[in-house]
């Protein structure tokens, strides 16, 4: 067999295996009646700060869990410590050969430490990159991205996996515009090409813009037994 088609199929392999395992996460999440969100964004988009400010405002309406995805430190898992809800950290590396993503498998590994059963909503903050985590399923049950204005009005163009694969996309650091470069139309131009419909909120994290539009649409998106 020539060898791009043993790769294809290797890669096929190990897609599908994750497929199954993410399945199986599923049932877990629906067994306990979790929701959960798979949040990815290249490194530096603003994930943590984004989900200090959701912290902030959902805490005392659900039950929130954090898994934290990284390759190395428990950084940001530290500063989302200080919201005392269940929270753990998964780390690519040593355990999972330093992997540039979650997938299903090391989020299975981190479910035990986890009180799913008393937790409403848990957020997986994906490790930070802009290809890898949109190809891993791991169970969730929707997917949002976090894209910084800082990053260019072509990555949608240049890395369209990860903007097709998102439900929703949340424009972060808008607060800089007026100290960018950046076409705000010709991005979400290219965001239409690539994701037709999708939709998207404005945000900063520092300054608190498209926060309550963004903890509105993941209201809206749970079960309607936690909309009560």
């Amino acid at each position: 067999m020539h060898r791009t088609a043993v790769k294809k199929v290797v890669r096929e392999n190990v897609l599908d295996a994750n497929d199954a395992l993410a399945q199986a996460n599923r049932t877990r999440f629906d067994r306990a009646g979790t929701y959960v969100i798979n949040m990815m964004s290249s490194p530096g988009a603003g994930k943590t700060a984004l989900l200090e400010r959701t912290l902030e405002r959902l805490c005392t309406e659900l039950r929130l869990g954090i898994l934290e995805g990284d390759v190395q430190t428990t950084l940001d898992a530290d500063r989302l410590a200080r919201f005392h809800i269940p929270l753990v950290q998964v780390n690519t590396d040593p355990g999972f050969g330093g992997e540039c993503h979650l997938d299903a498998n090391m989020v299975h590994s981190g479910l035990p430490e986890l009180p799913l059963d008393e937790i409403d909503l848990l957020i997986i903050e994906n490790v930070g990159n802009l290809v890898c985590p949109a190809e891993f399923k791991v169970g969730e049950d929707v997917r949002v991205m976090v894209y910084s204005i800082t990053e260019g009005e072509e990555k949608p163009l240049k890395y369209p996996l990860m903007f097709r694969s998102a439900d929703l996309v949340l424009v972060n650091k808008v607060d800089l515009l007026e100290h960018l470069d950046f076409d705000m139309q010709q991005f979400l131009g290219h965001l239409e090409a690539v994701n037709p419909g999708v939709r998207h909120i404005l945000t900063s994290a520092r300054t608190g813009q498209g926060v309550e539009e963004w903890c509105a649409w993941l209201q809206q998106r749970l079960p309607p037994r936690l909309r009560e």
